[in-house]
């Protein structure tokens, strides 16, 4: 018996650099069957799941500045509008990090500032702070840019480096934005309670791989 409810709330995620076009078919049959809310492809691939998804309502995530965050803006920014030209519906940003650590916020504050003037309200624009590797005074800052920048989501964590999606962390993250943005637990999330204690927290989206294995109550 399938979790529609939880299902709708899911990016059904594929961001393996070895993921071959096989993959991103399969992603996207199972995207239809469960109902998940968005695939989240790398740019690549955004094309093609824009042709398999063709006449359903599930969105397109794609990366950008992933995993790292340390492109230019201006790159990131390109990376956006062509993105969104080939069907993207919502764009997962990664932030300079090292420039949040060394608190120069305006650089930090421009940057999702370019993706999210790009993005020009043709797309949802997500913010991946890398909560693994801040401390909760950088957290906090970094969702405070991110809602000054205009973004739409402030999001945990990339998948690849340190740390994933802990409740503590989306608390934070929920009281520092209010109800102002949503906020997007990814990174480790493998289980149905995972995701519900996620969503209990103050989560409205979850980003993971195992989406199938959660929505299917198998675990």
């Amino acid at each position: 018996m399938i979790d529609r409810e939880l299902a709708a709330k899911i990016d059904h995620t594929l961001l393996r650099s070895e993921a071959k076009e096989e993959d991103i078919r399969k992603l996207c049959e199972e995207a239809k069957k469960y109902g998940f809310a968005t695939v989240c492809v790398n740019p690549c691939y955004v094309t093609m799941a824009k042709h398999l998804l063709q006449g359903t309502e599930i969105g397109i995530t794609t990366v950008i500045g992933f995993p790292l965050g340390a492109t230019t803006s201006t790159m990131k920014a390109a990376e956006t509008r062509e993105a969104i030209e080939n069907g993207a519906t919502e764009v997962d940003m990664v932030i300079n990090i090292g420039a949040l650590k060394d608190k120069k916020y305006e650089y930090v504050l421009n940057d999702i500032k370019a993706v999210v003037h790009a993005a020009d309200k043709k797309a949802v624009v997500k913010v991946i702070i890398e909560t693994g590797l801040l401390t909760d005074e950088e957290k906090e800052k970094a969702c405070l840019l991110a809602k000054e920048a205009g973004a739409d989501f402030v999001k945990t964590s990339t998948g690849f480096l340190a740390g994933g999606a802990i409740k503590d962390d989306i608390i934070l993250m929920r009281r520092t934005v209010e109800d102002t943005m949503g906020v997007k637990a990814s990174g480790g999330i493998k289980t149905k309670g995972d995701a519900e204690a996620l969503i209990k927290a103050g989560a409205n989206r979850i980003g993971t791989s195992a989406s199938v294995a959660i929505v299917d109550n198998n675990i």
